[in-house]
């Protein structure tokens, strides 16, 4: 069970606890889960309640109860890579061909599945709660918090782009420019549930990119979003005449990869516990085919 603390200041004090809690984004749902399901409020060690008046130097904790995973969701033993784990976050490497969590058209082997089964070998009592996800084949770092309350914390950060990431691609064609930004609006097609275009009346969309090596007849590209809409670089690359390697969808020829060749291979951000930056690398696996 996640257990978090902090040390009560001079200017943080004569103010009751429910209202030090709120400023750290503790909802009266999280309370009354910690008060009914199994959880702690505690200051120098003994049970309080929320209207407990802090003093300087008062140690205040929350124990925030056990979660129970989704019943639908079922552990299954499958090779991941594990990047970091602490007690509130963890980043796993998501190989292609990988559902981030199950689909109607996948409904197992999904990462989801494989950190489920990871958290029951280690005795973790959490359910899953993925903070980027990626599509199926789409390869890369992803960020799952381990707790209801850390997931709302990663929330209010993605809110603010305060979570970033970098996308590598191979990308057809050859580039006129090294870098530039792509700005369209990203709706979903008309005749299609899966397929999106740029389109007037969608969602405003903005990438950026940087061509780091082109090739006679495709790019090496380095990507970062300022949105997130889905498949968002796919569609900006062929909107723009440069569709992925191996993306069939948005027109990629797929003659040498049978999947979109992008990978998500930087991700950072502030520990929404310690505040300290984090930040995670992993390389591209089709680099290797170049």
């Amino acid at each position: 069970m996640l257990t978090l603390s902090w040390t009560i200041t001079e200017a943080e004090a004569h103010q009751e606890l429910k209202e030090f809690l709120k400023a750290r984004h503790i909802s009266k749902r999280a309370l009354a889960d910690i008060k009914f399901r199994g959880g702690l409020i505690l200051v120098n060690g003994r049970e309080v309640t929320v209207r407990y008046r802090l003093q300087p130097n008062d140690t205040a904790a929350i124990v925030f109860p056990k979660e129970t995973p989704s019943p639908n969701l079922a552990p299954e033993t499958i090779p991941f890579g594990l990047v970091y784990e602490d007690e509130s976050v963890l980043v796993a490497d998501k190989p292609a061909f990988m559902n981030t969590i199950p689909s109607r058209e996948h409904p197992s082997a999904s990462l989801a599945n494989a950190v489920l089964s990871h958290y029951r070998k280690h005795g973790t009592e959490s359910a899953i709660h993925v903070v980027t996800r990626l599509d199926r084949n789409t390869s890369g770092l992803v960020l799952v918090a381990k707790n209801r309350y850390i997931h709302h914390l990663c929330s209010l950060m993605q809110q603010k782009h305060e979570i970033f990431r970098t996308y590598e691609a191979l990308a057809e064609g050859v580039f006129t420019e090294k870098s530039g930004t792509i700005e369209a609006p990203i709706g979903r097609k008309e005749t299609s549930i899966i397929e999106r275009e740029v389109r007037d009346g969608g969602q405003f969309a903005r990438t950026r990119y940087e061509v780091v090596r082109q090739f006679p007849a495709y790019a090496h590209v380095r990507l970062r979003l300022d949105t997130g809409r889905t498949h968002q670089i796919r569609v900006h690359l062929s909107y723009i005449g440069h569709p992925l390697l191996g993306d069939g969808l948005y027109g990629g020829n797929t003659s040498r990869f049978t999947r979109q060749a992008l990978h998500c291979s930087e991700l950072s951000f502030q520990h929404p516990v310690s505040g300290k930056e984090m930040h995670f690398l992993s390389k591209p696996p089709f680099l290797d085919l170049l």
